[in-house]
């Protein structure tokens, strides 16, 4: 688990509080605050989810990638000869 979502979802539990007291005492600088605090803190939280996601996809990609490698190597050769060969053809015309 990303450190941004448990300081995220800190943050949002703080401004929940926060609010709260600014609520209870009638103080609108306080309530404000823990709003604020409350968005900050989702906004990481999602920050952090959203990291986490790119975590997993780029650990799932380099497997895929790995074992298409070692299972099949001259068709993973041969991609790359074509993959070079388009990206040289870019640099000069026809």
């Amino acid at each position: 688990m990303d450190e941004n979502r448990l300081e995220g979802t800190a943050r949002n539990l703080g401004g929940k509080i926060e609010e709260q007291v600014g609520r209870a005492t009638g103080d609108t600088k306080i309530r404000a605050e823990g709003l604020l605090n409350q968005a900050a803190g989702a906004a990481q939280d999602v920050y952090g989810q959203t990291a986490d996601v790119a975590r997993q996809t780029a650990t799932t990609l380099d497997a895929w990638l790995r074992n298409s490698i070692e299972t099949q190597p001259y068709t993973t050769a041969v991609v790359a000869l074509g993959i070079g060969w388009l990206l040289g053809r870019l640099h000069r015309p026809l």
